[in-house]
């Protein structure tokens, strides 16, 4: 819509002046635009399930050696870091660490899912772009060749604007694209930390109440 604003024309016009190659620039700019949306709403879903303090007080139960006590609340919430808790302490007799790290693994996949899609959608627009540059100037020499330029000036303009607007279109994706990529990045290591942090703050308080154990 602003690209077809700024050549004063309407985005259907853009898009035929485009030539064949804007179908799999629009098919790329839509599947773009689903999973970011998905991905947000799906950010914005976990952020109000997070509750910090289930999980601090899943930790002092923890301390003093109540491990029902802390499953039991960890059943209670919809917290990624609870669920890991509650799946790790729920196998402690087995194997924690290994449990731990499984849960963690499926709660990080869950933030990772649609990345590598957006990931995809940002570096194959501009190389159809520049797909389009090359159709378009294939055009427009093959305009060129008739030897009558004046009545293939219709065909050189329309391949010199086919290379321009496919060009435009997919570095417009790209760099629209960058933006959400970062954003959900930034979350994915963001949820990193979270669980590497309650793994050690786990192992730290369970080896504290063991010592304490032995100590009395």
């Amino acid at each position: 819509m602003p690209l077809a604003f700024l050549m004063n024309k309407t985005p259907m016009e853009l898009f035929e002046a485009g030539g064949y190659i804007m179908w799999p620039i629009l098919i790329v700019s839509f599947l773009m635009i689903t999973v970011v949306t998905e991905r947000l709403i799906f950010i914005f879903r976990e952020n109000s399930r997070r509750d910090r303090a289930i999980v601090e007080q899943m930790m002092d139960k923890v301390e003093k050696r109540d491990i029902d006590g802390a499953v039991e609340l960890g059943k209670k919430s919809q917290d990624y870091v609870a669920r890991i808790l509650t799946y790790a302490l729920t196998h402690k007799e087995f194997s924690m660490a290994n449990a731990f790290t499984r849960a963690a693994n499926q709660e990080l996949q869950r933030f990772s899912q649609g990345i590598p899609t957006l990931d995809t959608c940002i570096t194959a627009a501009p190389l159809l772009g520049l797909l389009g540059t090359v159709t378009g100037m294939m055009n427009t020499f093959a305009a060129l060749g008739t030897g009558d330029i004046g009545a293939a000036a219709g065909k050189i303009t329309g391949g010199v604007a086919e290379a321009l607007i496919a060009t435009a279109c997919g570095l417009a994706i790209a760099v629209t694209g960058l933006l959400p990529y970062n954003v959900l990045n930034s979350r994915v290591e963001e949820a990193r930390h979270e669980v590497e942090d309650a793994s050690n703050s786990l192992e730290i308080l369970l080896k504290k109440s063991e010592s304490n154990t032995v100590a009395r």
